[in-house]
């Protein structure tokens, strides 16, 4: 659900906000369904292909705004396979093996990273979702300071690569990365 629900689901009374277990939350004074507003699970792949890493451009996104690739993960799936399916869905790269590198909150979206190295083969067919791409050579990755960046930031600094993080000039830009 999204934080700015008004009504209740069940019944369609508007929501009252209260205290529940703690914390402000929506409530419905009707029926008592309560809006915990959990943050989405989201799997992102740091995409290894040879000795490249492959950078994605949403189509909703400026240019030159590239980033992880990422995805909501499904019901029923583990955060391994999640991250197979999206790489797969939307590069078409046949993922080979998967190793953590972090979970992270995302929290102007609501969201929780689970963020993977993924060893990838195969040629890339971008989804509709996706406008371009680029292989860039893990010493040039610029990542970003917030949700997947802190993740490209992590996996650099575990490999004794050097970085400065990168600062988008505008608050409309998404919280993604630049190559």
């Amino acid at each position: 659900m999204r934080p700015d629900y008004r009504f209740c689901p069940h019944c369609a009374t508007a929501l009252s906000t209260g205290i529940v277990a703690g914390r402000e939350r929506k409530a419905c004074p009707a029926c008592g369904f309560t809006h915990w507003n959990n943050p989405a699970p989201v799997v992102a792949a740091l995409v290894q292909v040879g000795e490249l890493i492959l950078l994605a451009r949403n189509a909703a996104w400026p240019p030159k705004t590239f980033a992880l690739i990422t995805g909501f993960l499904e019901a029923g799936e583990t955060p391994e396979e999640g991250i197979a399916r999206e790489v797969m869905e939307e590069t078409s790269l046949e993922v080979e093996r998967t190793s953590l590198i972090g979970v992270y909150e995302f929290t102007r979206k609501n969201e929780l990273i689970i963020a993977y190295h993924v060893i990838a083969s195969g040629s890339v067919t971008l989804s509709e979702e996706l406008v371009e791409y680029r292989m860039v050579a893990p010493e040039r990755l610029r990542p970003w300071r917030a949700g997947t960046g802190l993740a490209v930031a992590d996996w650099m600094r575990a490999r004794r690569l050097p970085f400065e993080f990168v600062d988008f000039p505008t608050r409309t830009a998404p919280a993604q990365g630049t190559a």
